[in-house]
């Protein structure tokens, strides 16, 4: 992926920026370039959609921005904080507070209930617990037909599962919120016209959200959306 995105909202200081990103992977049969010199500007209330074929980088995209990886060169600009200047200790604070991920997988602890994974990123945060199980409980709720809060992740449907990361993404107010295929299967099912209930409620908490689809033909409600693998970028009506 070298393509340079175009600034959105350019009259607005950006939420998240990438600035010249490098990153590729080493393996057996040599490097593997993956990100080359990629810029991306996201304004505030923005909502980005990174769609493209399998393979062009999306998510490697959506883990370098998040501060899951390091590029190796370029710079990532978050909130206003320069991302990979920070130590490691500070990193990790800065992306408990700041950050929130939906994976692909979900990726929920397996030995805890519902209600405790949404819990789990203000726990880490040393928030008061009764502070946490509110906030959890609530988004839950919001989050509309869901697992029981004490169900543990194997009790749970793929949808229960999802609903579930979505509220733990959300339980610390993130300033941009990422997802990696936040439509799921389950999208394509019901038709290219059809919004998924993760993604409406993302956006009706106020959260940003940087989805990668693995599917180019399914719009989701964004401002722009644009296509890593040709450069293009078209604009849709939220």
């Amino acid at each position: 992926m070298s393509e340079s995105f175009p600034r959105m909202m350019a009259s607005v200081d950006p939420l998240v920026a990438a600035h010249d990103v490098v990153k590729g992977y080493r393996t057996a049969a040599g490097y593997v370039p993956v990100l080359a010199g990629v810029d991306l500007h996201v304004a505030p209330r923005e909502m980005v959609a990174i769609v493209g074929a399998s393979g062009v980088g999306k998510s490697t995209l959506l883990h370098v921005l998040g501060s899951l990886d390091r590029p190796e060169s370029g710079r990532v600009v978050v909130a206003g904080q320069d991302v990979f200047a920070l130590d490691e200790d500070h990193l990790r604070e800065f992306r408990n507070r700041t950050l929130g991920f939906v994976f692909q997988f979900h990726h929920l602890l397996p030995e805890f209930t519902a209600l405790e994974n949404v819990m789990m990123p203000m726990l880490i945060a040393r928030r008061p617990l009764a502070e946490a199980r509110e906030k959890a409980r609530a988004l839950l709720e919001d989050l509309g037909t869901g697992p029981p809060r004490g169900a543990p992740p194997g009790a749970m449907s793929g949808g229960e599962q999802q609903r579930v990361a979505v509220a733990r993404a959300l339980v610390q107010s993130p300033a941009p919120c990422s997802a990696t295929s936040p439509a799921g299967t389950s999208t394509r099912r019901r038709g290219r016209d059809s919004t998924p209930s993760s993604v409406v409620s993302i956006r009706r908490k106020g959260s940003r959200l940087s989805s990668s689809p693995t599917t180019s033909g399914w719009p989701p409600p964004a401002t722009a959306c644009c296509a890593s693998k040709a450069g293009a970028c078209t604009t849709f009506s939220p």
